[in-house]
């Protein structure tokens, strides 16, 4: 199953440096590094646009999963850093896990969002895709619009655990923090999705 979150968070090609700054490395959890946020005590505290150049890429890919369109999830995260800078300016100098403050953000926008998406199709047509553009098939192969279809057909609370513990490869705690649950809630959550899941894309093979 990790397999497959591997290859939904799997950057387009010459897109691989953008996330991580550097070449992939053997160990896909490296590959997650600067998604965590993690630095030393004597590293200074990045700024909003270092955050944005980034993780917005992987944040957008983050939110694509649980809303399903690339411009709505862009809007989604575009909303979360706006947020941020006007809530704390540039410097962040008194927020200490502004990554955790986006992600927490991207997934509550994303909430809306569907909130907003299922008020609406009770008053009005299914929305009518328009062509995939070259950028959209990039970010959204064949394999990824497999998982994403069978994504849609869980539960709100079992999609966004997965998200954030497979493709953002988050620790239980850091899913509790950013969904404000427990962590064997988070456990046992994860678990009934994997199960649901798999039995979805098992429909469409």
């Amino acid at each position: 199953m990790k397999a497959l979150f591997a290859v939904v968070g799997s950057a387009a090609p010459g897109e691989q440096a953008d996330r991580t700054g550097q070449a992939a490395a053997p160990s896909r959890r490296a590959g997650f590094r600067l998604l965590r946020g993690g630095r030393s005590e004597d590293e200074q505290r990045p700024t909003v646009t270092d955050l944005y150049h980034a993780h917005r890429l992987g944040l957008v890919r983050m939110a694509l999963l649980l809303v399903d369109r690339q411009d709505v999830a862009e809007d989604v995260v575009q909303e979360a850093f706006t947020a941020l800078y006007q809530r704390h300016g540039e410097r962040l100098d008194d927020l200490d896990n502004a990554l955790g403050y986006l992600r927490t953000a991207v997934v509550n926008g994303a909430r809306s969002v569907l909130r907003r998406r299922r008020t609406a199709r009770e008053y009005v047509p299914p929305h009518e895709a328009d062509a995939a553009s070259a950028e959209d098939q990039a970010l959204l192969n064949d394999e990824h619009r497999r998982v994403v279809v069978a994504l849609q057909e869980l539960t709100e609370r079992q999609r966004e655990v997965l998200v954030l513990r497979y493709w953002s490869d988050l620790s239980e705690a850091q899913i509790a923090e950013a969904l404000g649950l427990s962590r064997g809630a988070v456990k046992s959550t994860a678990s009934r999705a994997l199960d649901a899941l798999e039995k979805q894309l098992e429909k469409t093979r």
